[in-house]
């Protein structure tokens, strides 16, 4: 495949499973759509869906702008919310200051992993599939639904649905419920399930991240709704009102040179080597996705964010939120050679090169 970007925003062909359609990607084409979506139907929709459940809902949650934003929403519909947290990797301070923060308006239950089992899932990840958030993506499809058996509320309302926002295959952007056969194509596993592990860490210390059976789900009659289907998603809108409502964010500034917004993803320090080892596999990373976004909305324009992605994205992430790399590795035991080594066994070379002596990558484009 030879490397081109979509003409209208920012967002290279190497994204997986979405499709260009004349030269622009599915996003873009999803975005100029939502116009002619009714969208007075789709909220009348979740208000009587909250009816129906008696306004009770877990909103699974960070603590980030999109969690502070959903449970706001849902709050003004006469929601009844409980904020479901699966502890993430590596907390840093500002996102300790944010779950708090949001606990203020929202019962929050947090439900934390054996750290030490998280520590080796957080290498296994790595090595195994370039991952190093593999078991918090595991923790964000299953501890919410857990949860939701435990206290008897049935309805869960996750973001935006990814592939709408962010680009996917024709008519995946239409979903409104995350169904099982949706966390199996696009939950995140890369092919790596909970049970493939067991061998490694064992049955008992994998218990935390087995997904519930779906006769369990089906019985209890637990529904994950997207929220992003029932009104027009908008990171900056959602980042302006958790600010709001005091949500921090790091000094104001990105997490890390290789992110553009300075409201997303404060929560957890493994976030930057997730974020590079995305741009090495398929040539784009975090700052890319979001200026991709800022282009559809006409924040900034193409040949801007063009330049800016082509400075900034892929930058190796020294520190993110102030917690530098050397921390990351010794969290969960690699060296910074190693994780060097595994990076550069993950790498999509054919999208790359790197000049000999040195850990720089220079992306081939166009």
């Amino acid at each position: 495949m030879n490397f081109t970007r979509c003409k209208t925003c920012v967002m290279p062909n190497t994204r997986p499973d979405t499709p260009f359609v004349d030269g622009e990607c599915q996003a873009c084409i999803n975005y100029r759509n939502r116009p002619n979506i009714d969208w007075d139907t789709r909220r009348s929709d979740l208000v009587q869906l909250l009816e129906e459940h008696n306004g009770y809902c877990i909103v699974p949650s960070s603590g980030g702008k999109d969690s502070h934003a959903q449970v706001h929403y849902l709050q003004t519909l006469g929601a009844k919310v409980t904020c479901v947290t699966a502890t993430t990797c590596h907390l840093t301070p500002v996102g300790r200051a944010n779950i708090d923060n949001l606990a203020r308006y929202a019962r929050t239950i947090e439900i934390t992993p054996n750290r030490t089992t998280r520590a080796k899932l957080n290498r296994l990840g790595l090595e195994m599939v370039g991952d190093i958030s593999w078991p918090e993506h595991v923790s964000i499809f299953t501890t919410p639904f857990k949860a939701a058996l435990d206290l008897r509320i049935p309805l869960i309302f996750y973001g935006e649905n990814p592939q709408e926002a962010y680009g996917g295959p024709m008519g995946s952007e239409e979903a409104t419920q995350m169904t099982r056969r949706w966390v199996a194509e696009f939950g995140g596993f890369l092919g790596l399930r909970p049970d493939d592990l067991t061998d490694q860490v064992g049955i008992k210390a994998m218990q935390d991240y087995m997904p519930p059976t779906a006769f369990d789900v089906a019985q209890a009659g637990i529904q994950a709704h997207f929220l992003g289907a029932y009104f027009p998603w908008d990171s900056h809108r959602n980042a302006r009102d958790a600010q709001a409502a005091g949500m921090q964010t790091f000094h104001n500034e990105p997490p890390c040179a290789a992110s553009y917004w300075v409201a997303e993803n404060l929560d957890n320090a493994q976030t930057g080597i997730h974020d590079h080892m995305m741009y090495r596999k398929y040539g784009y990373g975090r700052l890319c996705t979001q200026l991709a976004v800022d282009v559809r909305m006409g924040m900034i324009q193409r040949d801007k964010a063009l330049e800016i992605v082509r400075r900034r994205d892929g930058l190796f992430p020294e520190t993110y939120c102030g917690v530098p790399v050397h921390e990351v590795c010794d969290r969960i035991g690699v060296t910074r050679q190693r994780l060097f080594d595994i990076m550069d066994d993950f790498t999509n070379w054919p999208l790359f090169e790197k000049p000999d002596g040195t850990d720089h990558l220079i992306l081939k484009e166009e």
